[in-house]
């Protein structure tokens, strides 16, 4: 499996406040489907960011695709493989 880290800048806020709940909605979805590691939203409110887990480039694009903030024009996206580095955490 890979990692996809999806930035989803603010297109239209009006549209993201209307739109939060579905969102909200499909990203548990996918968290519970084991398709999510991490998300969040920028504290600054332009955007989010959402770290897909997939096969495949296209496989990924697929998932954010059917994001409401997508369909409904509220988000942009842009789309990276992450290739993830765990620091070791000293005390």
């Amino acid at each position: 499996m890979k990692y996809f880290a999806v930035l989803l800048p603010m297109l239209n806020e009006e549209k993201s406040q209307l739109y939060r709940p579905q969102h909200l909605e499909f990203l548990e979805k996918m968290s519970n489907e084991g398709k999510i590691f991490a998300r969040g939203r920028f504290a600054d409110g332009a955007g989010g960011l959402v770290i897909y887990i997939a096969q495949s480039l296209e496989e990924a694009k697929s998932y954010v695709e059917a994001d409401p903030y997508i369909v409904h024009g509220a988000r942009g996206m842009e789309i990276h493989e992450w290739e993830m580095i765990s620091a070791a955490v000293k005390s």
